[in-house]
């Protein structure tokens, strides 16, 4: 067994960890947990639970389509407390969709990062540290979806399809989806550094 494990590490191409910084350019709430669209906002202050009143505030959240294990509505630990988007990643979304702009509050936003480099990519685990104290971990990229893209639709009335287009062209780069490991206050135009962990391919044998 110990042969075995020696040769463990030999089968996994690894990358080292390291450090990437970026700023925030905005932050976003809502004040109704029935609407999916946020607003600008001059800071949030978060809590283990999340953003307070946000409708995807909670410790446990109840699963949907997402988590096709589960039976719809079972109640499950919150990995989703906050979206985080890239500025950069939004501008090329709207030009692979054909559309003048695509603003964050439109998808529910809470937070607009820029300068991070393919920001959808970093792996899960990975911390962004805000300069305020405020550590929020990555559970993983948010799948684009037909309720975003209808969203957007309703600010291009005279285009069709665009719903459906949103989940086609935005996948890969529609953010991160994350929870509260250190709870503090955010805001606009303060630096954020990404840890991102070592990382490696796990393959079938």
């Amino acid at each position: 067994m110990s042969d075995q494990l020696s040769l463990l590490p030999d089968t996994f191409e690894t990358t080292p960890k390291f450090k990437v910084s970026g700023r925030i350019e905005g932050i976003f709430g809502t004040s109704d947990k029935d609407d999916f669209r946020t607003d600008p906002v001059d800071f949030l202050e978060l809590t283990f639970e999340g953003v307070p009143g946000d409708r995807h505030a909670g410790f446990t959240r109840l699963s949907g389509g997402r988590e096709p294990w589960y039976p719809r509505g079972t109640q499950m630990c919150n990995e989703r407390q906050v979206s985080i988007l890239s500025s950069e990643e939004l501008i090329k979304i709207a030009a692979l969709m054909q559309i003048e702009e695509l603003k964050p509050a439109w998808i529910g936003a809470n937070f607009l990062l820029s300068g991070i480099p393919d920001l959808t990519r970093v792996p899960a685990r990975t911390r962004l540290v805000f300069e305020s104290g405020l550590v929020i971990r990555v559970d993983g990229d948010n799948l684009p979806c037909r309720f975003a893209g209808a969203a957007i639709a309703q600010n291009y009335p005279d285009r069709e399809g665009l719903d459906l287009l949103f989940a086609q062209k935005a996948r890969g780069l529609r953010g991160l989806v994350g929870y509260v490991e250190k709870p503090g206050v955010a805001r606009s135009g303060e630096g954020v550094v990404a840890h991102i962990p070592e990382q490696w391919i796990y393959r079938r044998s």
